[in-house]
């Protein structure tokens, strides 16, 4: 083997293009900021943590935010479509979950429950690097963090050590069953100690997936553009100003589960609308002022303002040739401010925030002659709309003994949501909705230190997420022949997360283990109503009596050789809630919807010389019958006796022949499995090459 693999190095290291690596090129800093606002290594973290890099990206030749969690134990990607990635933490997925852009959220008021697209909205390619934490709850990220928190940090201008340095980066990916392909472009200019500028632009095509068994699938094809730019300026020594924006178009992605063009698998249905497809706009500016300020009450500060706007715009035609147009806009104004102290005995974080989103709606009739069948209301969600997202909130460490830090903080926030004109469902008439709701939470944990390679971490954190613009004045499809109508009067979630985990690194081996439970109180649900609306099932939100989500999550690596590496994940979660399948109001217990099946993945590594490293995956998910009432109803998207489990795997080469330079090349689904993942409305790719590169200049 031997005879084999020096003369195999020897061909991919090129000839050496320089003595020295590129200036200001810089490396992934282990300290991470997510878990308390506060710098820490990973390792000392109250929370699991999971760090990604830039170079993950390209290494894994990924096609979006979501599929870049894939080899993250315990996350679960449901795919709506191909367009519409949505990733399951803890057992919650949609507005349960927060998304963060350099501290700005993604979440507004009009996110809906379940699945959704908005967090493949956030182009992959633009990012520097990212934080997940898992049950971190309200305290530091507020009304909705109740699975986890994903913190991105955005891509900007590099820096040498002295003077003037230019940079650039050109990316690409090409990926055959998904038949779809991906460039993008970015340069950089800078002064050392005085200004940067950064900016960068992607296109990505996807065409139609072509899958096992059943072939190519149609309309499953969009396309998007992005692009992003930021201007950092030092005021001074210690304070910096960041200047932000970036856009995001997809056009032409479709629900293809709900039109004829589907395909069933295994006992689905298939829709009966001959378009169902969505054109999606995402527009973020901010600007950030931080730096230092040595005073008794604070030592850094960091101060912003940002603007994000989401546009949503929707065609459905039915099959009788009518066709319905649809959509909203969000324009969501945030300020924030947070300051540091470091005491003799605490590290500390405080801070305020205040979001206000503004949001507007339309709906539009046409018959199937072109002529105008009439305006509606509203659309998907209530018009003249604001919400107001307010709060003070404070986090610590402090550490108790050499060994035993506590981490404690708690936060209070209002929430005041101010609807204009909703469709009264019952009278058809336009109403309005107003209501406020205030909340406190906290959370507590521990770290034992139990010595340099040992860490034993608990406690409890509490969640909230407050009632909005999606849960209030919905009105729209909701899961498979059903539609969700307005529910005015609608209390807070609330909850807690229990967690006891253990870490550990030593000279072959480190891994982590975390055990969680959270209590569910008054979590908002669908409820059938009894009625039928325009031709489906009418369902409504309210709120459930209780319920709860356990699970545990494992992953670990150990270094076989100094070449040769095991890695591998693993995750099991659990569930009920007591639910409503009927339109009486009875509760019954049953499974929480969407339990995502136990999975793991695992894999080998193996790093033949500097430059060329090869992997080998499995990626493996059990059957899951534990369906709850709505998603027996969901039939486009769930398999009626439960989703076939499933194992592919993939094998990938990755090329560094300098540190300008990345290639992989890899083949996904080698054995071509005809799967689905759970709750899904679409099969995954079958066989896949994919090829992606980087090149720095």
């Amino acid at each position: 083997m031997r005879s084999f693999i020096v003369p195999l190095c020897a061909f991919v290291l090129p000839i050496p293009l320089s003595a020295e690596d590129p200036a200001g090129l810089p490396e992934l800093d282990p300290v991470v900021v997510s878990a308390s606002g506060l710098a820490q290594p990973s390792f000392d973290a109250a929370y699991r943590v999971d760090t990604l890099a830039d170079s993950d990206v390209v290494e894994r030749a990924v096609r979006s935010l979501p599929d870049l969690l894939r080899q993250t134990p315990g996350v679960y990607i449901q795919r709506t479509s191909n367009a519409q990635a949505s990733p399951f933490m803890r057992g919650f997925t949609g507005y349960h979950n927060v998304l963060l852009i350099d501290g700005v959220r993604l979440n507004n008021a009009a996110l809906r429950s379940g699945p959704n697209q908005y967090w493949a909205t956030v182009d992959a390619y633009s990012l520097d690097r990212i934080e997940l934490v898992r049950g971190q709850g309200s305290v530091l990220y507020g009304s909705d963090a109740v699975g986890g928190v994903l913190q991105s940090f955005t891509r900007g201008p590099v820096y040498a050590e002295q003077g003037s340095l230019s940079t650039g980066r050109v990316a690409g990916r090409y990926a055959s069953a998904e038949q779809a392909y991906m460039g993008r472009i970015e340069g950089s200019v800078s002064e050392a100690g005085k200004a940067g500028f950064f900016i960068g632009g992607s296109w990505k095509d996807f065409g139609d997936l072509r899958v096992a068994e059943l072939g190519e699938l149609p309309q499953t094809g969009f396309a998007e553009w992005d692009g992003d730019a930021k201007f950092e300026l030092w005021l001074a020594p210690e304070h910096k100003l960041t200047l932000y924006h970036q856009q995001v178009h997809q056009d032409d992605a479709w629900r293809t589960h709900r039109t004829v063009y589907a395909r069933p698998w295994n006992g689905t249905s298939v829709g009966n609308e001959l378009v169902h497809a969505f054109d999606q706009d995402r527009y973020l500016s901010y600007l950030k002022l931080e730096g230092s300020l040595n005073l008794g009450w604070a030592d850094d500060y960091t101060f912003t303002l940002s603007h994000h706007r989401q546009v949503e715009d929707r065609q459905r035609t039915r099959d009788n040739g009518s066709t319905g147009l649809d959509g909203f806009q969000v324009d969501s104004y945030g300020a924030q401010i947070d300051f540091t102290k470091d005491l003799e005995w605490t590290q500390m974080l405080y801070g305020a925030s205040y979001y206000q989103d503004r949001g507007s709606s339309y709906a539009r009739k046409f018959n199937a002659d072109g002529s105008f069948g009439g305006a509606g209301i509203q659309g998907p969600i209530g018009t003249d709309a604001i919400y107001h997202l307010a709060a003070a909130y404070v986090n610590s460490v402090t550490p108790l003994t050499p060994k035993l830090d506590l981490n404690l903080g708690g936060r209070f926030t209002y929430a005041g949501a101010d609807i204009g004109q909703v469709e009264d469902p019952v009278t058809g008439l336009p109403i309005g909705i107003a209501d406020s709701w205030n909340n406190a939470v906290g959370s507590a944990r521990l770290v034992l230190k139990a010595n340099d390679q040992l860490r034993l971490f608990g406690g409890l954190s509490q969640a909230f997420r407050a009632p909005n613009f999606s849960d209030l004045s919905r009105l729209d499809v909701s899961r498979s022949n059903e539609i969700e109508t307005p529910a005015p009067a609608l209390e807070p979630e609330k909850f807690i997360t229990y967690e006891v985990g253990v870490r550990g690194d030593w000279n072959r081996f480190q891994g982590e283990a975390s055990w969680y439970l959270t209590d569910i109180r008054s979590l908002i649900l669908r409820a059938p109503t009894g009625a039928i609306v325009d031709g489906s099932f009418e369902v409504t939100k309210r709120n459930s009596e209780g319920g709860y989500v356990h699970g545990i999550d494992l992953s670990g690596e150990y270094l076989l050789t100094d070449a040769v590496s095991l890695f591998g994940g693993f995750g099991w979660v659990d569930g009920v809630v007591n639910a409503f399948p009927t339109s009486a109001p009875l509760a019954v217990e049953e499974p929480i919807s969407r339990l995502m099946p136990t999975q793991g993945f695992g894999g080998v590594r193996w790093q033949l010389c500097d430059a060329l490293t090869l992997e080998g995956l499995v990626f493996a998910a059990g059957d899951e019958d534990r369906l709850s009432s709505g998603d027996r109803l969901d039939t486009q998207r769930f398999v009626p006796d439960g989703t076939p489990g499933y194992t592919t795997a993939t094998f990938r080469g990755i090329w560094t022949p300098d540190a300008w330079t990345t290639i992989s090349v890899g083949v996904e689904n080698a054995f071509d499995e005809d799967f689905r993942i759970h709750g899904s409305g679409q099969n995954e790719p079958g066989v896949n090459g994919v090829f992606a590169f980087e090149r720095k200049f």
